[in-house]
């Protein structure tokens, strides 16, 4: 900010990360456009201005929040237990992001850039899975796996145990005595289920 304007481009972005920034503090859902233009030290109109309403601007969010998240499965490589511990330790270095792009009730969830950027995320997991049969042994295209209706169950479990691992960490549901480094402890559970 300069003499109390912001350069042409940046305040989207300002605004952007006010509201990861409120996120983190209240939730996705306890604060106002008021309350975070007031935050951002921005004029109340602008996140208006900008993202039309809070559905909007945690629509950007979203969109923001899966491309990173496509990002950091995508580093894991194809390997299922490797997505699976990117999976966690994207949900908690990234839990405002987490919490939002799994909260499709407040945005649009049909927005191109959420679409693209969650379609992304969700083909690394798919290929990791058709990697794995049923017995634990590759099979390539998913035929010996039942094909693609196994290949969709299986997609489903991998993601559920996942996302119920990192949920449940985040929470503080899980035991104390598991550790203070989430993927540490999401390692055995991920590799019993999922481990070629």
């Amino acid at each position: 900010m300069r003499g109390g304007t912001y350069h042409h481009g940046d305040l989207r972005r300002v605004i952007l990360d006010a509201a990861v920034e409120a996120i983190s503090e209240s939730g996705p859902a306890g604060w106002s456009l008021r309350e975070l233009a007031r935050r951002a030290g921005v004029s109340h109109a602008a996140p208006a201005h900008h993202f039309g309403d809070k559905a909007g601007l945690l629509t950007a969010v979203a969109a923001r929040g899966y491309a990173l998240f496509a990002d950091a499965l995508e580093a894991a490589g194809g390997d299922l237990y490797e997505v699976g511990l990117a999976y966690v330790r994207f949900a908690v270095d990234h839990r405002p992001y987490f919490e939002v792009i799994f909260s499709p009730g407040l945005y649009r969830e049909d927005d191109p850039e959420v679409a693209a950027a969650r379609d992304r995320a969700s083909r690394v997991l798919t290929r990791g899975v058709r990697g794995v049969s049923a017995d634990g042994e590759g099979d390539g295209d998913g035929e010996r796996a039942g094909g693609r209706g196994a290949d969709r169950t299986a997609s489903i479990a991998a993601w559920s145990i996942v996302h119920g691992f990192a949920h449940l960490w985040l929470s503080g549901a899980l035991p104390r005595d598991l550790g203070d480094d989430p993927v540490a402890a999401a390692g055995p559970v991920i590799r019993l289920l999922f481990a070629r």
